[in-house]
């Protein structure tokens, strides 16, 4: 059965529908979240050290995209895009707030943005994600769930089906994340993002969980 066929025949059976068990999972993951924010503190800060070191800017960027039922979620990450490092000083500016509805159109596995070896490091190993680590924490996102869009992305490459995915909380990682990442076109991680709201399951959950670390584990498909 297709993804689409799949999610049809979840939707006519109600099998969407909030179950208990999500509710509890949700608290498990804003404590794990913060014991993990805990436990990886000496590697976050020494990233956010680096990266003001190499690039004289805020360690921290939040992009704006759209989170449940469309509100507004910015996703936090280490910085990886710098021009050229400035000169003196870095400022005291912990995070910059980016508005780009570029979205992934931009992104390929070699991204000429990304300049510096340290940050291409970081974004092979999902490193520059560990801060969204803080988003779970806060109750915006899941572990597990569709990647956040920006508005444009949403409207031009999921249309109709935007209201669907917007249904449950963004996840730091996803179907399509251990399935080809950066490989996948719009379509087919549309495509798998559906599959995994109409086929939600603490199954399916922990597959993902388990794959996610095997493929970052590995740094395949990475941008």
């Amino acid at each position: 059965m297709s993804p689409d066929s799949a999610l049809a025949a979840s939707l006519a059976h109600g099998s969407t529908k909030r179950q208990p068990i999500w509710a509890v999972i949700e608290i498990l993951e804003r404590i794990a979240s913060a014991v993990l924010m805990l436990v990886l503190s000496p590697l976050l800060l020494t990233v956010a050290a680096t990266v003001v070191v190499l690039s004289r800017r805020s360690p921290l960027v939040a992009h704006l995209r759209v989170g449940q039922f469309g509100h507004p979620l910015w996703t936090l990450k280490f910085r990886t895009m710098w021009t050229s490092p400035k000169t003196g000083f870095p400022g005291t500016t912990l995070v910059e707030y980016i508005v780009d509805e570029s979205g992934m159109d931009y992104k390929s596995t070699f991204d000429p943005r990304v300049t510096s070896a340290f940050a291409g490091f970081c974004r092979r190993s999902s490193i520059d994600e560990l801060p969204q680590l803080i988003n779970v924490m806060s109750g915006q996102m899941s572990f597990v769930g569709p990647r956040p869009l920006t508005d444009g992305e949403l409207k031009k490459h999921y249309a109709f089906d935007a209201p669907t995915i917007l249904l449950e909380k963004p996840g730091i990682t996803g179907l399509w994340q251990v399935r080809g990442r950066s490989r996948l076109t719009y379509e087919e991680r549309r495509r798998m993002d559906l599959f995994l709201v109409g086929n939600r399951s603490l199954k399916l959950y922990f597959t993902i969980l388990l794959r996610t670390m095997l493929v970052v584990g590995k740094g395949e498909d990475g941008w």
